[in-house]
């Protein structure tokens, strides 16, 4: 059986820092960023709590490369990701299940 896997990529109220990650289980994922679970992390320190954009994958190794992708380009056409999926950057968390 495969796993599958998310790219999904956060920011801040002021939408001033971008964090691109990959993950098997994105809402767990997610509870963690909101939550501040790991004190010293980069997300935690930029207070990086909303998801503004994610895609998912059959398997996790394409996740991977996406991110990798992804963490490539610079900051413009990261924004031109985010606006054709949520041009206002709206926090995408409600729309996500509990894990």
């Amino acid at each position: 059986m495969q796993k599958g896997g998310y790219i999904y990529i956060m920011t801040n109220a002021n939408k001033t820092t971008l964090y691109i990650g990959v993950t098997s289980n994105l809402p767990k994922r997610i509870h963690e960023h909101k939550t501040h679970i790991f004190k010293n992390s980069f997300s935690a320190r930029y207070n990086l709590e909303l998801l503004v954009y994610y895609e998912t994958f059959e398997r996790i190794e394409l996740a991977i490369a996406r991110e990798t992708e992804i963490k490539k380009w610079n900051r413009a056409k990261k924004e031109t990701l985010i606006n054709g999926l949520n041009p206002e950057w709206d926090d995408l968390s409600g729309g996500i299940s509990n894990y």
